[in-house]
């Protein structure tokens, strides 16, 4: 008998993708066999970027790594698509102990909905204080963001 493949999903609306978010995924792809960047979005909000381009920076930037792919799923449960795509753990990033607050309870829910569970690395320190909201606002008063967002999310945002 096999070994069952180790299969994670990394959820987040990733609106945009962040150097953070991009650090998780990189650091769950060495750890598991397939990594699922789920972009996960709300039909009944409008974003900054469409959910086609979130998903195409994520793809571009993560490229280089052979077991990630990149899928959005709408108006769903987190544990839901979990099942659907056959993983085993939910991964998230946490920058400090906000994140943890913020994030331990929905990981119980998910483990009583489901059993599954939730693996928290801690954030890069080097980008802790780096937020998709963060980079919006200063961003959008012509702030840089170069190196906290990959170039194209930079670029796209006008935060060059």
């Amino acid at each position: 008998m096999g070994l069952v493949p180790r299969i994670a999903i990394c959820p987040g609306s990733y609106d945009p993708v962040t150097r953070g978010h991009l650090d998780v995924i990189e650091r769950a792809a060495a750890l598991m066999d397939e990594v699922v960047a789920a972009v996960l979005w709300n039909p009944d909000k409008t974003g900054t970027f469409p959910v086609e381009q979130r998903i195409a920076f994520i793809e571009n930037a993560t490229g280089h790594l052979a077991n990630v792919r990149v899928e959005a799923y709408a108006g769903r449960l987190l544990v839901d698509v979990a099942q659907e795509i056959g993983a085993n753990v939910i991964i998230k990033g946490l920058r400090g102990e906000t994140d943890y607050a913020y994030e331990e309870p929905m990981a119980l829910m998910n483990r009583h909905l489901t059993g599954i569970e939730t693996i928290f690395l801690p954030g890069d320190p080097s980008l802790v204080s780096v937020s998709s909201s963060l980079i919006k606002q200063v961003a959008s008063l012509g702030g840089d963001v170069t190196g906290l967002v990959p170039d194209e999310v930079r670029d796209a945002l006008g935060g060059a």
